[in-house]
């Protein structure tokens, strides 16, 4: 019997449930192909609105390059130098090469070498035409005797320096804006931009003009230990001796970049290109066009990271945050109360997990604010308001040092060191200066975790486990209080000229 026959054979009551059945499983099939329709509508709104936060790879870069390109300037720098001796023989008076080599050596008659000009050649782009402000790396002009900028048609115009900031190695020019009819572009957000991110790079390499080379944000916040405030933005998009200087374009045509270094064994690009990111750029062209000279905050602190063995020394729970390892006098953290051994866990607010995160939050502060400080010391938690000084001002009154007094004869071993009295023979030997106190490392066992660590002959050391020590006899006392507690290792404060820094050594059973 067929489906009908089946149905029509029911009696009239179930005839009525079969129809409703019927009914239902019709709706259900339709209300079923709505809901499968938006369900299928609502995976593809879905998928899309991941994709739309990321642009495709553009099927031209030609009409950006088109309005971007009369903005990017070549950079001609000539300066006097002494060249190279280039290899050639110092030859006696009247030996019958001498005209030779004096001729192709460029060396005078004594072998020495003559001086001559030497041209340089790299990349700068126009950020402000009214004015007519060039943007370049200060490396590129640094040194330099006579600066011209070059445009692409080959119109070449002199350059004054407004001023040059070599820790972010920025430098700003200026050139007469009347003299030509000058293009510039516009600084865009690096913090908006993503690793995967299209980018542009206009430069001159090698000397070759305006070239384009295009690639993708490789890394964001890359240290290449070039400076205190290192914070490059890293592409493959191919940059070459020359291009230094020159503009990183997003895709809105924005800067986003100033080209600066590359990473290379050979010389050339290997996709591994850093530039220095608009965020930190923007603040430092602003105070070179207003003022000439940069005007950094400055906390007034010598820091380092906090390891793992100082973190344990300190009772810290973790490594987050930067360890005081000097605080010079008359500077805003020693009028503050910051002392040697703080952490410093939060600038203003801001969380501080390494030194170079809390150079770059200083250096950006204004000069004269008020900030807070939070400190871990002693086990507590501390907060210091800080008035903070002018950092250029601090680097040029940077004078000489100032500790205390002499100790006694006496020497001690401990911790892989032969450590002594500071008296005059000591002083003379290790250029010590008059003030300093502490007991000196005469010598350090090779094999030991001291020379690992890199302690030398002619180290100070001023505090162990955070207190000040004067002779070798206080310092073994205080090293024999240490073992007597839970700790593994002693935090020593090292000073080393003018430098200090904190050194966590294991405690053994033999100190």
């Amino acid at each position: 019997m067929d489906l009908y026959n089946r149905y029509s054979a029911l009696p009239k009551s179930a005839e009525i449930d079969a129809r409703a059945i019927a009914d239902h499983a019709q709706r259900a099939r339709k209300y079923g192909a709505v809901i499968v329709s938006t369900l299928t509508v609502l995976t593809l709104m879905t998928v899309f609105s991941f994709n739309v936060k990321a642009r495709p790879a553009p099927d031209s870069f030609a009409d950006l390059v088109e309005k971007l390109s009369p903005a990017v300037v070549n950079i001609s720098t000539t300066q006097t130098v002494k060249g190279p001796s280039g290899g050639f023989p110092k030859l006696p008076d009247g030996h019958p090469f001498e005209d030779f080599f004096k001729e192709f050596g460029n060396k005078d008659k004594n072998g020495e070498q003559r001086e001559r000009k030497a041209t340089s050649l790299g990349s700068g782009f126009v950020i402000d035409a009214k004015d007519g402000y060039v943007i370049t790396n200060n490396h590129v002009i640094d040194g330099a005797e006579e600066i011209k900028v070059i445009f692409k048609d080959g119109e070449k115009l002199a350059a004054t320096v407004v001023g040059t900031d070599p820790k972010t190695d920025i430098a700003v020019l200026k050139i007469d804006p009347k003299e030509y009819p000058l293009v510039d572009v516009g600084w865009g957000d690096s913090d908006d931009s993503r690793v995967g991110d299209w980018v542009l790079a206009i430069g001159n390499p090698y000397g070759l003009g305006g070239t384009v080379t295009a690639g993708i944000i490789s890394a964001r916040g890359r240290d290449i230990r070039s400076g205190p405030y290192d914070d490059y933005i890293q592409t493959d998009a191919s940059i070459n001796k020359g291009n230094s200087g020159g503009p990183l374009f997003n895709m809105d045509g924005e800067v986003i970049g100033i080209n600066t270094a590359i990473f290379s064994q050979s010389g050339g690009s290997i996709g591994i290109g850093f530039a220095v990111p608009s965020e930190l750029a923007v603040p430092v062209v602003a105070q070179l066009i207003e003022f000439g000279k940069t005007s950094r905050g400055w906390l007034g602190v010598v820091i380092q990271p906090v390891t793992e063995e100082i973190a344990e020394g300190l009772d810290l729970k973790d490594t987050d945050g930067v360890l005081v390892a000097g605080v010079p006098e008359d500077g805003p953290a020693f009028k503050a109360g910051v002392k040697a051994g703080d952490v410093i866990l939060k600038f203003n607010g801001e969380k501080v997990g390494e030194p170079r995160e809390l150079s770059r939050l200083v250096a950006e502060s204004k000069v004269g604010s008020e900030v807070k400080v939070e400190l871990w010391r002693s086990g507590e938690i501390v907060t210091k308001e800080v008035t903070l000084g002018e950092l250029e001002k601090a680097e040029t009154a940077m004078a000489s040092a100032s500790p205390s007094a002499p100790g006694n004869s006496d020497k001690v071993e401990l911790l892989g060191m032969k450590l002594a009295a500071i008296n005059d023979s000591m002083r003379e030997q290790f250029s010590i200066g008059p003030d300093v106190d502490g007991v000196v490392v005469t010598d350090v066992d090779p094999n030991s975790e001291a020379a690992e660590k890199g302690i030398r002959p002619g180290d100070i050391v001023a505090e162990a486990q955070l207190e000040p020590v004067s002779s070798p006899d206080q310092m073994k006392e205080r090293i024999a209080e240490i073992q007597e507690t839970d700790k593994k290792s002693v935090l020593l404060l090292l000073k080393r000229g003018d430098n200090s820094r904190f050194i966590a050594l294991k405690l053994n059973k033999e100190s």
